[in-house]
């Protein structure tokens, strides 16, 4: 949905009291989620929720290390309990799905209403609003309110579409709605029309940014989706699954067949947590005024701080492991490594540089702090973009690394002691 429709007009179109407004609680709906739906919650709880008037429903999107849910409080305002909780279903199905990190579709828009026609296939009908795209379902006949803001040509698309859409069948891929849709000789015309100002009687949520990432940040939001979406799947199936259907089980399954690598993700955090300078240089070639002006020159900066958990619980073996990898990824990107247990060993410290090896010697067998590399690497904050924690995971939970990306990785028989914060990376070892 575009960011050009108003909070007001949301207002109006749903007739919604100001005493609504002021009485809704999201953490009402969130807690009935937790006992009823514990996948949902559990995405739901790794997410940052914003609420916000800038847009005028609700959307989830990646942007500074973080994934977040905007969501506006006159539009959950409008909508019954049972809505509410399909708004927030529709949110975490577009992380499951990646549709957040994957690139969008020509035309965005129709692909924006094939994503949705796919979802809501998974979603009750008592859970949509009325206005939602949802196969074999037309769209609401226009009120009085919604023909004044509309042109001819603009009731014309809408109708066509309700009748396209009434023709599909059910639990198909966001790919056949998208091929479907295109089918129509007229989509640019109708893409045009139901443009701003007008998506608000079909799409209940906002699609603006996703296609804003860079390639190296689209990857790195697609492994940490994934890693919440495995989480919650876990969790799902201790707690029950709730009103995931057995289908989406199997799929959920197919997505976690490829086992994460450990080491390639690791290599992406650190990549993507490695800032550059650009600094003008006579010995390149300027591309576009060769021999007229300096061209640039990339230094990049070891900004990743890796702190390795020598207690006694981390066997030698696990050790071994840890450094061939970090001799690996030493070949790719430069970074300072510490050791720990209950205190950060600066005197064994160094910049590990590209392309150097490093002979692993233990120097700890203590207990484990993970407040000790935490407060380290913040005390550090002007110079590192990022840090890893490698260890076996068997302490208490650290203090929230505030404004400093920070990475667990979870070595093979570890386990992780505490529900990680929501901007955190969990990486586990296998």
């Amino acid at each position: 949905m575009s960011n050009n429709s108003t909070s007001s007009d949301i207002s109006l179109h749903y007739n919604v009291t100001q005493a609504q407004i002021d009485n809704f609680n999201l953490s009402t709906h969130l807690i009935d989620l937790l006992w009823n739906e514990p996948f949902y919650s559990r995405i739901l709880r790794s997410l940052t929720n914003i609420e916000t008037d800038e847009i005028p429903t609700a959307g989830v999107l990646c942007k500074d290390n973080d994934i977040k849910m905007w969501w506006n409080k006159k539009f959950f305002a409008s909508l019954t309990n049972q809505q509410i909780r399909g708004v927030l279903k529709h949110e975490c199905l577009h992380l499951v799905f990646s549709h957040t990190t994957d690139r969008k579709r020509d035309p965005h828009k129709v692909w924006n209403y094939a994503t949705d026609l796919a979802i809501n296939c998974l979603i009750n009908v008592n859970e949509l609003p009325d206005f939602c795209l949802r196969p074999g379902k037309p769209l609401p006949v226009l009120k009085s309110e919604d023909l004044a803001k509309m042109n001819a040509n603009a009731i014309a698309a809408y109708y066509k579409l309700s009748k396209q859409i009434e023709t599909f069948p059910l639990n198909k891929t966001s790919e056949y709605y998208f091929e479907k849709l295109l089918e129509d000789n007229n989509i640019e015309e109708l893409e045009n029309e139901l443009g701003d100002g007008n998506e608000m009687l079909i799409q209940f949520d906002d699609h603006e940014g996703w296609d804003k990432l860079s390639n190296e940040e689209r990857d790195y939001f697609k492994h940490k989706i994934k890693e919440i979406v495995k989480s919650a799947a876990n969790e799902a199936s201790k707690n029950g699954w709730g009103s995931i259907s057995s289908e989406l089980r199997k799929e959920l399954s197919n997505i976690f067949s490829n086992v994460l690598d450990w080491k390639s993700l690791l290599q992406r955090f650190c990549s993507y947590s490695t800032s550059n300078e650009r600094q003008s240089s006579i010995k390149r070639l300027n591309r576009k005024y060769p021999n007229i002006h300096a061209g640039i020159k990339k230094d990049y900066t070891p900004t990743i701080a890796v702190y390795i958990d020598e207690s006694g619980s981390v066997n030698n073996e696990d050790l071994e492991k840890i450094y061939s990898e970090l001799n690996s990824l030493s070949k790719r990107t430069n970074f300072y490594l510490y050791k720990f247990d209950t205190a950060v060993n600066e005197e064994s410290s160094f910049l590990w540089k590209k392309g150097k090896r490093f002979n692993a010697q233990r120097n700890l067998t203590g207990g484990t702090c993970f407040n000790a590399p935490t407060k380290h690497a913040l005390s550090n904050k002007n110079k590192f973009d990022g840090y890893v924690i490698i260890t076996d995971g068997y302490a208490a939970k650290p203090n929230i690394s505030l404004g400093l990306k920070r990475c667990y990785i979870i070595t093979p028989g570890g386990s992780l002691q505490f529900e990680k914060d929501t901007k955190d990376i969990l990486i586990t070892m296998k």
